[in-house]
């Protein structure tokens, strides 16, 4: 019997896979919070009685846990040469140079260096960025500002799916 010959290796990304992956999760402590904010509504509903009070603990606690989630649900990822970034989904060939900001860069794009028409999907307690620039033409939005925890491995997954469609493109 012959040995059957070896499968190649997977490629890195197929083309369902994304390329780069994270979600923009809020932090332990606005948990916390949460959850004191729900004791907090149990509180107010102390003179009323037991049963409201529980009633109270368990909305707030919901509400606020609602919110917490809600907000640390945003996501960023390469995928089928697109970037989705929160409700932005741009393609990878309208998409310029990659900056990959520091935590004091990130602050100054945030701030001073901002560009009112910029699509800003950024969150405070994630210290470092990206900013992408957009050269479509069609487009008014200068360039993309993104939080990221990773943003070298955000900038390197665009540069490696623009240099996938620039391999496509020749083929």
């Amino acid at each position: 019997m012959q040995p059957s010959a070896p499968s190649p290796a997977p490629s890195p990304a197929t083309p369902a896979a994304p390329r780069f992956d994270e979600r923009l999760t809020a932090p332990r402590s606005w948990w916390a919070i949460a959850g004191l904010l729900g004791l907090s509504g149990g509180l107010i509903m102390v003179p009323l009685g037991t049963v409201p009070m529980l009633g109270g603990v368990i909305v707030a606690a919901v509400l606020a846990g609602a919110a917490v989630s809600s907000y640390g649900s945003a996501r960023i990822r390469v995928v089928a040469g697109s970037l989705v970034a929160g409700d932005a989904r741009v393609p990878v060939p309208a998409l310029g140079a990659v900056e990959v900001l520091d935590a004091e860069e990130a602050r100054a794009w945030r701030t001073h260096k901002a560009d009112p028409r910029a699509f800003m999907l950024m969150r405070s307690y994630v210290p470092g960025a990206v900013r992408v620039v957009v050269t479509d033409p069609a487009d008014p939005t200068p360039y993309l500002y993104l939080s990221s925890r990773e943003p070298q491995a955000l900038a390197d997954a665009l540069d490696a799916e623009r240099a996938d469609e620039g391999r496509g493109a020749e083929d």
